[in-house]
């Protein structure tokens, strides 16, 4: 295959992924996004393959054979609540990939046409010694954030007194020694280099507290997006390139778009994030003489039903429960009554971006009815009722009152401004941020405790 051909080939490949990225932007159309992308990296792997510099196609098919197995077997048998920590999982791999190539191209230059072994091109080695870094801190970052999505280590962030003061001690050795390494090509200090990224990688996600995972996981996007467009400036690969610096820089912005919809810097969830493990104490014991009302799943039906408008808000806690399905069948049934049926979904609400919109669509959650915080906030203050399932932090009006608070500043769903509010949770513990969320005390939320689907099973029985 000549050279023309393989860059017209990358660059239609790139066209396909652009497309894929602006199909993702809106559910109605992900589904065409998701199909442009496959077909993107189909046209760049054939590309690729059939390069006449490849000498052999054992390894390869053996690879796509092992990857194409592991791959279908995970999208069968993966829940969406665990969609997060999958996500986490293969940004991993792609930093792991990224290490793997850079080395490899360092220690046979001739392979990949940078030069020859003790005189890389000085261009090649800062492009594989980026690749290997942003690489190596996106693999080891990753793996933090899977173990806690994934509930292997805590959510809590974990912190340690001159924390910040060793990341940029670490941070100033690994310019440092990238510096040196490229005036030097030595082979010790590439491995220093890698095992110092490596190391920075655990050190930056380590402090960083459950709330601010949406954040985490948009964030590991972006640095594995860096890491593959460096070994693809390495290889001179136009897909790698184009791909790379698409993932990277939507990240980047996805990440902004998270920092934003929390009031809080980017700055200021890298050097310590917020919240924690659901469930802690200190909160519940600043309730004082505050009770909340608890109501039944009949109760619930019996007010759904005779409200003229209802606005759902799902959060965290409608994924772990699974319970997108019954809320679907649920919103149905009010809709046969005649009842204005609509969903609120908060940018931050879960633990990665758009995650409650991914489970609403996995439940075939009509798109029009699914609105954003910012075309929805305003109308809780005519709705007859506001259900909330699983969601705290996101319609915690500390954000608005309490300049002590964690979450000040946080734009939330003002969903207290509902003329009755239905809250359903198993109990009355705080958040991700552990701050105690007043609405479970006024005057017109009722709790209804328990696990999310069945109670909402419990509403549809009862309707």
């Amino acid at each position: 295959m000549g050279a023309n051909f393989s860059a017209i080939a990358y660059l239609i490949a790139g066209v396909f992924f652009i497309m894929a990225l602006r199909g993702l932007s809106s559910p109605v159309t992900a589904r065409r996004g998701n199909y442009f992308g496959i077909a993107g990296m189909v046209i760049a792997i054939v590309t690729t393959v059939l390069n006449p510099q490849i000498l052999g196609f054992d390894l390869i098919i053996l690879g796509l054979g092992i990857g194409a197995v592991i791959g279908t077997v995970i999208a069968l048998r993966i829940q969406m609540t665990a969609m997060p920590q999958l996500v986490a999982a293969f940004h991993s791999l792609v930093g792991l990939a990224a290490v793997l190539v850079a080395a490899a191209a360092f220690y046979a230059p001739e392979s990949y046409g940078i030069g020859i072994s003790g005189q890389v091109k000085t261009a090649s080695l800062i492009e594989l010694s980026l690749g290997a870094v942003i690489g190596a801190i996106t693999f080891s970052g990753s793996i933090v954030a899977f173990a806690k999505l994934q509930g292997l280590v805590t959510g809590n962030p974990l912190v340690f007194p001159g924390q910040h003061w060793l990341n940029l001690l670490i941070g100033i050795v690994i310019v440092t020694i990238g510096v040196v390494f490229v005036a030097q090509e030595s082979v010790p200090l590439f491995w220093v280099l890698v095992g110092l990224s490596f190391v920075i990688g655990f050190l930056i996600i380590l402090p960083i507290g459950g709330a601010d995972m949406p954040v985490v996981v948009s964030m590991l996007n972006s640095y594995s997006g860096w890491a593959a467009a460096g070994v693809g400036f390495t290889l001179e690969n136009t897909a790698l390139i184009i791909t790379g610096a698409l993932v990277g820089s939507s990240g980047a912005i996805l990440s902004y778009i998270m920092c934003r919809a929390m009031n809080r810097s980017f700055i200021s969830v890298i050097l310590g994030g917020f919240g924690g493990d659901a469930g802690a104490g200190p909160a519940a014991a600043g309730r004082g003489d505050k009770s909340a009302k608890a109501g039944s799943a009949e109760d619930a039906a019996f007010i759904m039903k005779n409200a003229g408008s209802v606005i759902i808000v799902p959060g965290y806690g409608m994924a772990v429960a699974q319970a997108q399905h019954a809320v679907r069948e649920m919103a149905d049934r009010l809709k046969e009554e005649g009842v204005n049926v609509r969903y609120a979904v908060h940018p931050v609400a879960g633990r990665m971006p758009g995650h409650m919109n991914v489970l609403l669509a996995e439940a075939n959650v009509p798109y029009d009815e699914v609105f954003e915080l910012d075309e929805i906030n305003s109308d809780f203050s005519t709705v007859d009722v506001a259900f909330v399932i699983g969601a705290n932090d996101v319609t915690n009006p500390a954000a608005k009152t309490d300049p002590q608070s964690p979450i000040f500043g946080m734009p939330i769903l003002d969903v207290e401004n509902a003329r009755t509010v239905l809250f359903v949770k198993r109990s009355l513990s705080p958040g991700y941020a552990g701050v105690d969320n007043e609405v479970f005390y006024r005057d017109n939320t009722m709790m209804l405790f328990g696990d999310a689907k069945k109670m909402v099973e419990g509403v549809i029985k009862a309707l």
